[in-house]
C-alpha cells in the first residue's frame, strides 16, 4: 500500500534530495507539488512526473487522495502551512527546524495533535547506516558509560541576496539552528542521553549577515556526559572533515564524514574488554579496531518510508515534535547564553 503524497516547497533540499529519495520509496507516491514560484512547481512536476503543480497550498491540500505532505518551506513559512495541511487532515512530515522558536514548534506540534493528524520532522541523518550502527554498538554497551561526545557539520555560505537563511527573522537562526542542530541530534539519538544544562558561543567571523556564521555549543548530558558542537558558515567545504565522536570508559567511535546529505564516510570503532589500571607511560596501542559493516541506501528514501508506515499503523513516527523539539531548545539555549533570544 502506498501513501499518496504532496510536497510543499519545490527548491533547495526538496528538489535535490528528498524527492528523488521518494521516488525510490516503495510505499510512496508522488500526486501533487507546490511552490510560490510557478517555474519552480513546474519544473519539479516534470523531473517528478507529479500529476499536478500548484502555486497555492490551499489547491494542494483540496485534491482528498492527498494523504500526506512533506513541507520543505522555508522556516518561517512552516507553522501557517502546518495549520492548513492539519485542517485538511493530511499528515505532515516538516523539514527541520520546526518553527522559529520551540515555542512555535509546541503550537505546531499542539495544531496536529487537535486536529488528529500524525506530524514527524525530517532529521534525515538518523536514517544514515553508520549513525544507526554507532546506536546499536552503544546501546549494546560496548563503549561502557558515555562520558563525552563532539560532533563538527560545517559548509561554505557567503553572503547571498535574498537568501532567507541569512536573515533572522525569516529563518530563526544561522549555522547553529540550521547545521549544529543535526550534531546535538545526532548525539542524542547516539546515545540515548538528554541536554541538561548548555552553554556557548555564536556570533559572526566572516560574514556580515544578521545571523551567526559560526556557533559552538557546550552541553551537560543527563549522565553528566561532556558534549560539545560545532558549526559554521565560513568553513570552505573541501576543508571540512566532518566528524562525529563518542567516547565511554571502554572504548570509541571516531566518524569521519558522515554528517552529509548523502551516506558515506567511514567510522572507527574501538573496545577494550577491561579499562585497566592508570599507565603512567600513556600507552595508547593496545585497543584493536572492531570491525563494522553496513549497507548504504539513501537516507531519505528510508525517512519517506519509514514516515509512511507510521501513517500506515505500521510503525511509529520516527522523529516526534517533542523529539525534535529538544533538539532545538538545544540550540536555543546557546543563543539566549549570547544574549541572542529567537
Amino acid at each position: 500500500m502506498k501513501i499518496k503524497w504532496g510536497v510543499i516547497g519545490c527548491g533547495g533540499i526538496a528538489d535535490r534530495r528528498t524527492l528523488p529519495g521518494m521516488m525510490l520509496a516503495e510505499n510512496a507516491e508522488l500526486i501533487a507539488v507546490m511552490d510560490a514560484n510557478p517555474e519552480a512547481a513546474n519544473r519539479c512536476k516534470e523531473k517528478y512526473n507529479a500529476k499536478y503543480a500548484f502555486t497555492k497550498i490551499e489547491d494542494l491540500l483540496s485534491l482528498a487522495e492527498i494523504e500526506a505532505v512533506y513541507i520543505a518551506s522555508p522556516v518561517f513559512c512552516h507553522k501557517e502551512q502546518c495549520l492548513l495541511a492539519a485542517k485538511a487532515k493530511k499528515h505532515i512530515l516538516l523539514e527541520k527546524p520546526m518553527g522559529l522558536t520551540t515555542e512555535e514548534s509546541t503550537e505546531i506540534a499542539a495544531i496536529c495533535e487537535q486536529e488528529g493528524v500524525k506530524l514527524g520532522v525530517a532529521f534525515m541523518m538518523r536514517f544514515h547506516s553508520y549513525h544507526q550502527k554507532m546506536r546499536e554498538i552503544v546501546s549494546a554497551g560496548t563503549l561502557g558509560e558515555i562520558v563525552s561526545a563532539r560532533a563538527q557539520f560545517t559548509c561554505w555560505y557567503p553572503e547571498i541576496e535574498n537568501c532567507w537563511r541569512q536573515n533572522k527573522t525569516l529563518s530563526g537562526g544561522g549555522a547553529m539552528l540550521d547545521m549544529a542542530i543535526h550534531s546535538i541530534d545526532l548525539i542524542r539519538y547516539i546515545t540515548g542521553l538528554e541536554v541538561q544544562d548548555a552553554t556557548g558561543f555564536t556570533g559572526n567571523q566572516i560574514f556580515k549577515y544578521n545571523v551567526d556564521d559560526a556557533g559552538i555549543g557546550v552541553y551537560r548530558m543527563n549522565n553528566g556526559a561532556l558534549c560539545v558542537v560545532d558549526s559554521a558558515f565560513n568553513i570552505p567545504d573541501d576543508a571540512s572533515v566532518s566528524k562525529l565522536e563518542i567516547y565511554g570508559t571502554r572504548g570509541s567511535i571516531v566518524a569521519k564524514g558522515t554528517l552529509s546529505q548523502e551516506e558515506g564516510g567511514e567510522i572507527e570503532v574501538l573496545a577494550l574488554e577491561d579499562a585497566g589500571e592508570y599507565d603512567a607511560q600513556q600507552n595508547r596501542s593496545t585497543a584493536m579496531p572492531v570491525p563494522v559493516s553496513v549497507t548504504f541506501g539513501n537516507m531519505y528514501t528510508k525517512e519517506i518510508e519509514a514516515f509512511g508506515r507510521a501513517v500506515l499503523g505500521m510503525g511509529e513516527i520516527p522523529v516526534t515534535a517533542e523529539d525534535a523539539i529538544r533538539s532545538q531548545k538545544a540550540i536555543e539555549d546557546v543563543y539566549k547564553v549570547n544574549g541572542a533570544s529567537l
